[in-house]
């Protein structure tokens, strides 16, 4: 799954704007269900929408999800996204959802972007993170799962 495709990485302060304007836009959260539930998830209620959640790697085994093109087609249809939709992938740092959004885009969606720093962004001096960069520093509405 993959491939070089290009796609473009944009802050998760561009990605909240572009959520807010775009009403086909969706925001899908690659983590794995441990994450989720235990790191928080982005809450986007204030703009009616949630996000997709389809795990690139499966918990506890890190195995790459075979079906994830597959899922993540699934869950787009019933939100009325489609190829053409605006596709913004979060992972924790921008790493899993950069493959993730090449994943989609090798399966003709058009516009898939990788959301930089992610949700909780690099580690910082005392090994933490979510303090420098990525969706909880910038002060983003989330919630605990």
């Amino acid at each position: 799954m993959g491939g070089d495709v290009q796609i473009a990485s944009i802050s998760v302060d561009e990605t909240w704007a572009r959520l807010k304007r775009d009403a086909d836009a969706v925001l899908i959260d690659v983590r794995t269900i441990a994450e989720w539930a235990y790191v928080g998830l982005p809450d986007l209620s204030s703009i009616n929408k949630r996000p997709v959640l389809v795990e690139w790697q499966t918990f506890p085994d890190d195995r790459l999800n075979s079906a994830f093109v597959d899922r993540v087609a699934e869950a787009l249809g019933p939100i009325g996204a489609n190829k053409d939709s605006e596709l913004l992938f979060i992972c924790r740092s921008g790493s899993r959802s950069l493959k993730a959004a090449r994943a989609m885009a090798a399966a003709g969606y058009s516009r898939c972007r990788n959301v930089a720093d992610g949700f909780e962004g690099p580690l910082d001096t005392d090994r933490h993170r979510g303090r420098l960069a990525g969706w909880k520093a910038a002060g983003l509405p989330w919630a605990q799962g």
